[in-house]
């Protein structure tokens, strides 16, 4: 199963592709779509559609996986935030995919085993589990420890609910 993992912010998009073979990870993918500042909303989260969609008809993954939103101190940043997350849940759903969503403690309990993890923790452990992988960015690191961090629930959903 291929998939798309998407770390959701308006500045920077991070995300990640990844396939899965049974227990076995593979690194396809990953890229940051950045937003240019000075343009209004509207065209940011347009772009970050346009770019998503290219992503996904170049890649075709078959499951996606989104960080669920956290509350900023400043309440402006969470609604941008918000709609970065939400132009990216649209593409996804637009494609035909099912969007999971997984909050920011349990990706990184699941990647490095401790869900107050540092940046250097998951890039280390992301390493380990893709090996060869490059990673230029944070953003597609926390793409990828999504995707990564699906490949293991949906498993284990997928056993529990008898879907497989």
């Amino acid at each position: 199963m291929r998939i798309i993992g998407i770390d959701p912010g308006l500045n920077k998009c991070g995300w990640g592709i990844i396939e899965q073979h049974g227990s076995a990870l593979k690194h396809v993918a990953n890229g940051v779509i950045k937003t240019p500042a000075q343009n209004i909303l509207s065209a940011r989260l347009l772009n970050i559609d346009t770019e998503l969609t290219k992503v996904l008809d170049l890649y075709a993954p078959q499951s996606a996986a989104i960080e669920e939103t956290f509350v900023n101190k400043s309440p402006a940043s969470s609604l941008k935030l918000g709609a970065a997350r939400g132009a990216a849940m649209v593409s996804a759903a637009r494609y035909g995919l099912e969007v999971h969503e997984y909050g920011a403690n349990l990706v990184k309990k699941s990647i490095v085993g401790a869900g107050h993890a540092d940046k250097n923790q998951m890039m280390m452990m992301i390493k380990t589990l893709l090996p060869g992988v490059q990673v230029d960015s944070e953003d597609a690191a926390d793409a990828l420890a999504i995707a990564i961090c699906h490949a293991n629930h949906a498993s284990t959903n997928a056993f529990v609910t008898g879907k497989m």
